[in-house]
């Protein structure tokens, strides 16, 4: 993940252009193989027991790498000898910039002192990041509004997780600085309420909702029907279950009513909005921990999952 942010902090900087990036990060997608993909060539594990490690992480916010080792699939050495293949990811971006001359690696080094720099970002944080730790990433990107980072961070980072875990490793969050959720074709939405009570929705046009659909549900979808709006919404139900689970090992006891789906909706009141830049397009997550507050009008009206 550590590579779409200095892909994009290379692009704000004008040291690369857009189709620039795209051709790299398109190039560190053949280089980059999932962990249990790596563990089966590896003959760590077996095609069933990564499959059996992958449900598990739709139950629980674990590494892949940790719950193996729970059910005694991996020993930690092996983890360990598996991570070293997914920590130098930047790498991949570097080379990628170098071979196709749009950098040198000159440029690229000096570039990642001056992130490391203008991030305030501590040698330990630093490498934290490159390494691919999500947690750090996420707190650096709320490191400016301490209030939002309080309210919404531990979500914000378990959605990144999942992102990753279940739809595109090649995910990029962005903090919206508009007030206003930027129109979409449909918000996937759902209340958790309880003693830390939040909206949650997802807002997105027809392309983007299908490309989710079509890796949460496992085949190739072409229309907003039934399938594909039940697949969006069980990701944000199974992301929420999770959120759910996390916030009961910390002491607070939550629930959460059905999902629902509003066709061209309109959302307003107090809101948290970050833009998710996926592979194949962006979509917006919408946050509030005050959902009294929330109103959504749509001329479709509203349609209950």
């Amino acid at each position: 993940m550590f590579s779409q942010y200095f892909g994009h902090y290379l692009l704000n900087r004008g040291l690369i252009t857009r189709e620039q990036l795209a051709d790299a990060l398109e190039f560190q997608k053949t280089v980059h193989v999932k962990f249990g993909v790596i563990a089966v060539d590896e003959g760590f594990m077996t095609t069933a027991q990564v499959e059996e490690v992958h449900e598990k992480q739709r139950q629980m916010d674990k590494r892949f790498g940790e719950i193996a080792v729970e059910l005694g699939y991996l020993t930690e050495a092996q983890v360990e000898a598996l991570i070293s293949h997914q920590k130098q990811s930047h790498l991949y971006l570097a080379q990628a910039l170098v071979d196709r001359e749009y950098m040198t690696i000159d440029e690229f080094g000096a570039a990642l002192n001056d992130y490391k720099k203008e991030n305030s970002l501590s040698d330990e944080q630093f490498e934290a990041i490159r390494n691919g730790n999500i947690d750090t990433l996420v707190e650096q990107l709320l490191v400016s509004d301490e209030e939002k980072a309080a309210k919404y961070g531990k979500y914000l980072s378990l959605f990144a997780k999942n992102m990753i875990r279940f739809i595109d490793d090649q995910v990029y969050l962005e903090v919206s600085e508009s007030n206003n959720v930027v129109p979409g074709n449909w918000l996937i939405k759902q209340d958790i309420i309880g003693g830390a009570p939040l909206f949650t929705g997802l807002s997105t046009n027809d392309e983007t909702l299908l490309y989710v659909a079509s890796i949460y549900a496992e085949e190739e979808l072409t229309e907003i029907d039934a399938l594909a709006k039940d697949a969006v919404s069980e990701f944000l139900n199974l992301h929420n279950g999770i959120y759910l689970v996390n916030m009961s090992n910390w002491g607070t006891e939550l629930n959460m009513n059905p999902q629902q789906i509003v066709e061209n909706a309109t959302v307003a009141g107090e809101l948290f909005q970050v833009n998710v830049i996926t592979s194949k397009g962006t979509f917006q997550l919408v946050l509030s921990d005050n959902p009294t507050s929330i109103e959504i009008g749509s001329a479709a009206g509203t349609q209950a999952v």
